[in-house]
């Protein structure tokens, strides 16, 4: 049986490798393509709805334990715009 994880957008309980994984780390909130980087994650579906419901709420940021400012949250989202692309 595969994990699951749920998804801080829609909050779906998901395989996990159906998912994206979010890290906090020292030099900010990033997309962990590999699934395996040390630090705090969360899990976001790789659609747009979900990563702008999660932004929206704030669960993100409660997710990753962190603030997220404005400009962080461009970027951050722009990454994963980025790997939704490349998926």
């Amino acid at each position: 049986m595969a994990p699951t994880r749920t998804c801080v957008g829609c909050r779906r309980l998901t395989d996990r490798g159906d998912l994206l994984r979010l890290v906090r780390s020292p030099s900010g909130a990033r997309v962990d393509a590999g699934g395996s980087a040390p630090g705090r994650g969360a899990y976001v579906h790789p659609r747009t709805a979900c990563v702008r419901e999660a932004v929206r709420r704030g669960a993100l940021a409660r997710a990753l334990r962190t603030g997220l400012g404005p400009e962080e949250l461009g970027r951050l989202q722009t990454e994963i715009e980025q790997q939704m692309g490349a998926s």
